[in-house]
């Protein structure tokens, strides 16, 4: 336990219920370490929340954490929580901040959802043409893959009001038949009943990051450090190191079809996964390189990436064709 100084702690996040959901889960852990720790929780509409179009137009995806990062930057709060799949990986950490901690992962895996009533399972028993909905272009591409003749479609906004959309008790332009989300998103909403088909790592390979939040605070702000280092899983971050060095190489950002997944084997040796799509799924490049005796993560993320590139991966990002 360390003696936290007894001032507030204040949490800059997302004003989302997914968000406020991590904020609330971080503050129950922090306050077993610290149980009487002071908490103010800071809520903001990030302006990518309130952009309905693609975010792309906007910026991409990471304007969701640069909001809160510049708060973080200027002392109007202590620590965020951010996913850590929605952190660009082509673009180095804001200056000044440093992610303390990382708790343990949770469930990397996309699962399958259909509207309420359906009786679909799995992505077989949808009839060509079907309507899919999805946010990220990594999924699109590897639904596509096996499936070609499906409508996939961007949808956007919080898990709640997505699922709504799928249910037609939110009003859009056309039908959904089906969705895909995020495993770990649905169980922290307690909502994860909803899901049909939970895909393997082999059907659809996670997003880098996937499933893990890490805690983010100012460098020079050793107390905070400190608190937030107590909950750090080694594992995790390890792990994380990995996916994020190779997605860094590759100058992968949202909108970037890269997916990438690192696991600890039993025996503690490291392998990682990479995969880059075409946004229609028809050319992909993939690799999986076991670390060796040093075992060091970032070396495995960069060779995984080495050998992607060797393969032709810029050209599939930059969607040049051959």
């Amino acid at each position: 336990m360390t003696d936290f100084p007894s001032r507030t702690l204040r949490i800059g996040t997302r004003s989302s219920p997914m968000a406020l959901a991590q904020v609330e889960l971080v503050s129950d852990l922090l306050r077993k370490h610290e149980p009487h720790l002071k908490i103010e929780v800071m809520p903001v509409t990030t302006e990518a929340d309130k952009w309905q179009g693609d975010l792309a137009q906007l910026g991409g995806k990471g304007l969701f954490v640069k909001e809160i990062d510049q708060m973080l930057q200027r002392g109007h709060v202590d620590m965020t929580v951010h996913c850590i799949k929605d952190v660009p990986g082509d673009t180095p950490m804001p200056r000044g901040l440093v992610f303390a901690a990382y708790l343990p992962r949770d469930d990397v895996r996309d699962v399958l959802l259909f509207p309420e009533g359906s009786a679909g399972q799995t992505l077989d028993d949808l009839p060509p043409g079907a309507t899919v909905a999805t946010s990220a272009v990594r999924r699109k591409a590897q639904i596509l893959q096996v499936r070609p003749d499906l409508n996939v479609v961007r949808v956007r906004g919080a898990v709640g009001s997505r699922i709504e959309k799928l249910d037609g008790t939110r009003k859009i332009d056309h039908k959904l038949d089906a969705m895909v989300l995020a495993t770990s998103g649905l169980e922290r909403l307690g909502i994860s009943h909803r899901g049909r088909h939970t895909f393997s790592i082999d059907e659809m390979l996670p997003a880098v990051g996937a499933g893990a939040l890490g805690l983010e605070c100012r460098k020079d702000d050793e107390d905070t450090a400190a608190l937030l280092q107590q909950l750090n899983h080694e594992r995790t971050m390890t792990e994380i190191t990995a996916e994020r060095v190779m997605l860094h190489g590759l100058r992968g950002h949202c909108n970037s079809p890269i997916a990438g997944h690192c696991v600890t084997t039993s025996d503690g040796q490291l392998s990682l996964r990479g995969m880059v799509f075409s946004r229609d799924g028809s050319k992909f490049v993939h690799a999986h390189i076991w670390g060796e005796s040093s075992n060091d993560p970032g070396v495995l993320g960069t060779r995984v990436c080495a050998e992607l590139l060797r393969q032709g991966a810029r050209d599939i990002i930059e969607g040049i064709p051959h």
